[in-house]
């Protein structure tokens, strides 16, 4: 569980705005709902991890927050992803903030890739945040200040080896926000992509920080330390609100000085 620090920035803009995360129940998602809701905005999330969704829900609420609204969804289910967001903004009477932040980096070689495995692959990092953010267009429209945040990766950018499908799949998504900010600018709503180094993780540390790969995160790394889901959430946070009304388009990393 994340937890509260008073020393970092309020933003007035985000009280009661209306926020819908993607794969929001633990890692850099969990960070999300957690900040956004301490900012007093109204958030829901989307996961298939009930349990854990369910656990976050109770501690944002027994802190004092506003209670997120869970709604479990299959992100590799169109159909379903556009009930569930239909279901969050009606919830919501609306919607001013979108986080397309669900995916696996799973590991994987080039030999073992069938292509049953590559389409699996785009649709749990890829495709949802297109089927998402065109089932949440309406309402982002509506609202005169929407934002949305697509989460991709510096993993393109070093670029990493072992998940190249994964890789594939964040380059894309800098082109889609790209193109994304060029549409939707005469409405007001603005993309940003967001790309977060080697972000230690509860999943982190459980499948792949072992001492080797420690090690050589430090290395590569300007700065000789660990980044948390929290320094991407305070990014997050900044580009959500009327501070950053001006920026779009654009991708920002978050990954102590990697690339």
């Amino acid at each position: 569980m994340v937890s509260g620090n008073s020393k970092f920035a309020i933003y007035p803009s985000l009280r009661g705005r209306r926020v819908l995360i993607t794969g929001g129940a633990t890692g850099i998602g969990e960070a999300f709902v957690i900040r956004f809701a301490e900012q007093g905005a109204q958030v829901a999330f989307l996961d298939i991890q009930d349990d854990a969704a369910q656990q976050l829900c109770a501690q944002i609420a027994a802190n004092g927050n506003p209670r997120p609204i869970y709604l479990h969804c299959d992100m590799t289910d169109t159909e379903a992803v556009r009930t569930a967001v239909g279901q969050a903004i009606a919830s919501m009477q609306g919607l001013d903030v979108l986080i397309n932040n669900a995916g696996n980096d799973q590991r994987h070689s080039i030999e073992e890739v069938t292509p049953e495995f590559w389409d699996r692959t785009m649709a749990v990092n890829l495709r949802h945040q297109f089927f998402v953010t065109q089932a949440a267009l309406p309402a982002l429209k509506q609202s005169g200040v929407g934002s949305i945040l697509n989460m991709s990766s510096i993993a393109w950018l070093i670029p990493s080896i072992g998940l190249p499908v994964y890789v594939t799949a964040k380059a894309a998504i800098v082109g889609l926000s790209r193109t994304l900010a060029h549409e939707l600018g005469k409405d007001n709503v603005r993309v940003n992509a967001i790309l977060p180094g080697a972000i230690v993780t509860e999943k982190q540390r459980r499948l792949w920080l072992t001492p080797e790969y420690s090690a050589e995160v430090l290395a590569r790394q300007a700065l000789k330390r660990h980044l948390a889901a929290d320094e991407v959430a305070r990014l997050a946070l900044f580009l959500a609100s009327d501070d950053s009304s001006a920026i779009t388009g654009q991708s920002h990393i978050v990954d102590g000085g990697w690339v």
